[in-house]
């Protein structure tokens, strides 16, 4: 019984990390509001997303257009590259950003809403994913599959707004929905409450309180052991 149901605990996690979406935007935030983001997904969901005129036979082409566009959005784009996965192509872009508050509905971005906010302390990230209205239809063939949102944040989070595996390994959240639906104007709306501190300096900060900690609890012990020498010496005859 015990190792069956280890099987099948196994079997959810590595389905879970094996999921593939035909579209996804992938950030990589920081607490000061930069990052990168990477978008991945079949051209012609590029263009019924983000409006984005694509010949799937030009590989070139698709990487040229899509540099372009992200460049024109005041990102700097480390990586465009065009694969073929299970009989299709796929364009996958990597861009980094100085703040993810001013690349909402840019032209890079006419399909996402995303920012932070300091409140108190935390960080407040609200979002939200939508076909724009005025976009290309797809065909039938490109309904199939999921599509996602996925953040990859820089410090603790306190909540989430109905993340898909809740908080995954690597403090990720992931919000999805089936590709079908959002070429039918589905919605996403996805946020969190994060610590204002990265886990980076928290881990540092706390080294260095126990660092010195360590070297106060060390002079303790060395000025106890001089005193005591000192004050036997006195007594000595």
């Amino acid at each position: 019984m015990v190792p069956r149901l280890v099987a099948a605990l196994l079997l959810v996690a590595t389905f879970r990390g094996c999921v593939r979406y035909e579209y996804e935007h992938e950030f990589w935030l920081k607490v000061d509001g930069s990052g990168s983001v990477r978008i991945t997904g079949r051209p012609e969901l590029w263009t019924a997303f983000k409006g984005l005129a694509l010949d799937d036979r030009d590989p070139a082409a698709i990487r040229k257009a899509a540099r372009a566009l992200f460049e024109g959005s005041g990102l700097q784009v480390r990586k465009v590259v065009v694969v073929r996965r299970r009989g299709h192509r796929y364009l996958s872009l990597t861009a980094d950003f100085a703040d993810v508050n001013r690349i909402s509905y840019t032209p890079a971005f006419p399909d996402l809403r995303l920012g932070i906010r300091r409140d108190d302390g935390r960080l407040e990230l609200d979002g939200s994913w939508q076909r724009p209205l005025e976009a290309v239809a797809a065909g039938d063939d490109a309904r199939d599959g999921l599509m996602a949102v996925r953040l990859h944040l820089p410090s603790k989070v306190y909540a989430h707004r109905r993340a898909a595996e809740g908080l995954e390994r690597g403090n990720i959240l992931t919000w999805r929905q089936e590709t079908a639906a959002a070429l039918d104007d589905g919605r996403i709306e996805f946020g969190a409450e994060l610590d204002e501190r990265s886990i980076l300096f928290s881990t540092v900060m706390l080294f260095a309180g126990a660092v010195v900690l360590a070297v106060l609890l060390l002079s303790f012990v060395l000025w106890g052991l001089v005193r005591r020498g000192r004050r036997d010496l006195a007594q000595s005859p």
